[in-house]
């Protein structure tokens, strides 16, 4: 470990001068399977940092900060400006940052990379906030979380875009979780275009695991209105002084050479062998590689337990740089990638076709795009409903009662499974709102066939009975949903939107409580009561039309 030398200390700190006249930077735009800058046409090489302090990714942290479980990197002006100078010094254009808080004010450090020439990726997501790879969702609370950071980062032209997901699905048991991320892509570049913000891309960042290929089609398979913008690959396949063939860069290259968007490594950087000589970057730079790849991402900046960093911070928070920046400033120093011009380029590839393996899981039907309208219209018209401020246990508790097989079908309006593709109409509500659906469903089942129930609507104190005020606005939407739940719901009442942030009733959306009922397989009472349940509601009625 050693502090920045005078030599790398005073060209960062020129190039931090020199860069300060820039007002704004070029937008990067999407053409084919590559970033160009919009301006002049140049490619666009991505020579990333991840660039976020106590955060492990894939929504775990090794600190809690602020009561938010996370550390924002972009809301801190003096930390940001301690940083830009050593980003600089390795040549940094871009880079990447796990979990913002929207709420915060980021204008100080976004203008201060712009000045640097630096633009953001952002993911998505927030460590209480996420579609979780056991027990996927994709509802309210996860689109108002995911809406909220497009709002934020939208208005700053050094955005190039966003990750709706991060190794979500990493095994083959998990892959349905896909689903649910894939729907998270489509609605938020649905909202990208509902709010007129200019272009920003979101994509997806996935493992090196067995299910590499399948992620990659099932992303790009499809619409252009539901796949990706493009794609990230997490590899740490390149350790040491390994090679283009022996590291399987040129097996992975040659698997990404026919796809149509831009594709690039959204981490890289092996700690196998320390210090990281950071042989690959010539590699992934050269000749070999830039016809498919668009530039790559090290992770990461800040030095963790993990002992990935490439600088540490002191307790007098000066940062100090590592063995592994000077190594990397090295190898950085030496690449220029050589690309194409926009205007004579013409894209050639087309997209990938849906995997059709016996491993893969997710179904190419999408979970609904949750709106809170919708789910107000269905909460108007129940009589047996959730009491308010009900702890995540008790949720949980009702759930795992009723939505046992053994108690009736009172769940298919709100079962959310995402290898048949079968998706209750209210399935992307909240927890209150769906467990308000099933006490409703369960209240009327007892009503009609049980006359020696005497409190349907009990539950040991969590659910009461109230009056419907159903609006005539949402009279369609109660009809097309039918009595079971799961209709199709063609209609958009007025009074609420899927397109806005505003908050949603009920428990986080990584409650222990939505996830048991929710999604498949995790239930509390058995896989195999689980799947005659499921089966159950396939005959019902299948298949949401995308809202």
């Amino acid at each position: 470990m050693k502090g920045l030398g005078i030599a790398s200390a005073g060209i960062a700190a020129a190039t931090w001068f020199a860069a300060s006249a820039v007002a704004q930077l070029d937008p990067i735009v999407i053409k084919g399977s590559k970033f160009f800058y919009k301006t002049n046409g140049t490619e666009f090489f991505i020579r990333g940092v991840a660039y976020q302090q106590d955060f492990s990714g894939n929504g775990s942290t090794t600190t809690t900060t602020g009561g938010t479980g996370y550390t924002d990197p972009l809301a801190n002006a003096t930390n940001c400006a301690r940083d830009i100078p050593l980003l600089q010094g390795l040549q940094t254009n871009t880079i990447r940052v796990y979990a913002v808080d929207p709420t915060q004010d980021h204008s100080e450090c976004m203008q201060m990379l712009t000045k640097a020439g630096i633009y953001v990726i952002s993911d998505l997501s927030e460590p209480a906030v996420s579609i979780n790879r056991d027990t996927p969702e994709w509802n309210e609370a996860i689109f108002d979380r995911y809406a909220s950071v497009i709002d934020a980062f939208s208005n700053y032209t050094n955005t190039i875009g966003f990750f709706a997901g991060n190794e979500v699905s990493n095994a083959p048991n998990n892959t349905a979780a896909s689903a649910f991320v894939k729907a998270a892509v489509r609605d938020m570049k649905a909202y990208i275009v509902s709010k007129n913000y200019r272009a920003m891309g979101v994509g997806y960042a996935s493992d090196d695991d067995d299910t590499r290929i399948e992620l990659a089609d099932y992303f790009n398979c499809g619409t252009a209105a539901e796949s990706i913008d493009f794609w990230g690959y997490n590899i740490y396949s390149w350790c040491g002084q390994s090679s283009y063939s022996a590291s399987s860069y040129e097996a992975r290259t040659q698997e990404f050479s026919s796809y149509n968007v831009p594709a690039f490594f959204a981490e890289y950087g092996c700690n196998k062998v320390e210090p990281r000589p950071f042989d690959e970057v010539g590699t992934l730079f050269g000749s070999d590689m830039t016809p498919v790849w668009s530039g790559g991402i090290v992770y990461m900046y800040f030095q963790e337990a993990n002992d990935y960093g490439l600088v540490t911070i002191g307790s007098d928070n000066k940062a100090t740089t590592l063995s592994d920046y000077d190594n990397l400033s090295t190898a950085m120093a030496k690449v220029s990638p050589s690309g194409v011009n926009s205007a004579s380029y013409t894209p050639s590839n087309s997209p990938q076709a849906c995997p059709t393996t016996s491993t893969w899981q997710a179904a190419t039907n999408l979970p609904p795009t949750p709106n809170d309208a919708i789910c107000q219209c269905m909460v108007q018209n129940l009589t047996c409903v959730a009491k308010s401020g009900l702890s995540e246990d008790s949720i949980t508790t009702q759930f795992n009662y009723i939505c046992d097989p053994a108690q009736g079908n009172n769940c298919g309006g709100i079962l959310a499974n995402g290898t048949t593709g079968v998706y209750g109409a209210f399935s992307g509500c909240s927890d209150s709102e769906r467990l308000s659906y099933a006490f409703n469903q369960y209240y009327l089942n007892q009503t009609a066939t049980n006359t020696q129930n005497t409190s349907p609507c009990e539950f040991s104190g969590t659910a009461q009975k109230v009056t419907p005020k159903l609006a005539s606005s949402c009279k369609a939407v109660v009809s097309q949903a039918g009595s079971a739940g799961t209709g199709s719901i063609t209609s958009t009442p007025t009074g609420g939107s899927s397109t806005g942030s505003g908050s949603s009733s009920g428990t986080t959306s990584t409650s222990k409580a939505a996830a048991i009922i929710l999604s498949v397989p995790t239930f509390d009472f058995g896989i195999l009561k689980l799947a005659a349940y499921v089966t159950s509601a396939m005959f019902v009625g299948a298949g949401m039309v995308l809202l």
